[in-house]
Order: structure tokens, then C-alpha cells, then sequence
């Protein structure tokens, strides 16, 4: 389970029969403190390589951008690849599971969303499917 922030772009690629998988980086970071001495511990950032597939990715490459705040449940997967030179690489990716994106909705019409929060509930609604 981790909680951060995506570091760039979702990259969204399509295989067969319309399949998506979506790779993004994402940063934790475990807040810095003092010590009782007076030692101060700076914040820790670490990034993570996540990695969705199908009806994840398709929701990624909709609703997840840069900067955006999610939650990821999945699992670690290691793989290893030789470059052209021959020099072996070490990968550790996050297979996500599940996701929640925390961010708030961005307002792109404050007209628009006025008028439809003085609709009538009808039980429907326009919200992400997540």
C-alpha cells in the first residue's frame, strides 16, 4: 500500500485487442524530525515504478497526472535486463491492484458546476468510476 504523488506522466500503451497497461512513477516521502538531542532528520523521498493493466490503465490515462495524490494496493515485482552494452539492470515495479486518486477535482467550469449541484438528484451520477 503506498500513498504519494505521481512524478510525471502516465505512459499508456495499447496490445492486443484494445488491452492497456500504464507505467508512472510515484513519490513517497516520510517526513523529517528532530531527535531529543536537537539532530534534525531530513525528509526521505523514495519513488516507485507503478505498472497497471487493463480497465486500471484505461482509467489512468483519463483521470491520473502529474502532481496527482493516489493510493496504490498492489504487489512487488522484480525483473532484470541486459542493456546493449551487455550491463545487466535491476527493476523493482509496484503490479497495482487498486487505486484511489485523492486529489480534488479540478474545477474547469465554476458556471457549470453551480447549475448541476442545483440539479435534482436522479441517483446518477458524472463521478469517476472509482
Amino acid at each position: 500500500m503506498l500513498i504519494g504523488n505521481v512524478g510525471k506522466e502516465p505512459v499508456v500503451r495499447y496490445y492486443d485487442h484494445d488491452q492497456a497497461v500504464a507505467a508512472f512513477s510515484l513519490a513517497t516521502t516520510e517526513r523529517g524530525y528532530t531527535l531529543p538531542n536537537g539532530t534534525q532528520v531530513p525528509d526521505r523521498t523514495d519513488w516507485h515504478n507503478i505498472v497497471m493493466y487493463r480497465g486500471l490503465a484505461k482509467i489512468v490515462e483519463k483521470y491520473v497526472h502529474k502532481g496527482d495524490k493516489l493510493y496504490v494496493e498492489g504487489r512487488i515485482h522484480y525483473r532484470t535486463y541486459d542493456d546493449q552494452k551487455g550491463i545487466r539492470h535491476y527493476v523493482t515495479e509496484v503490479y497495482a491492484d487498486n487505486m484511489e486518486l485523492l486529489s480534488p477535482k479540478p474545477v474547469r467550469d465554476a458556471g457549470r458546476e453551480q447549475v448541476s449541484s442545483q440539479a435534482p438528484n436522479t441517483g446518477t451520477t458524472n463521478e469517476a468510476p472509482f
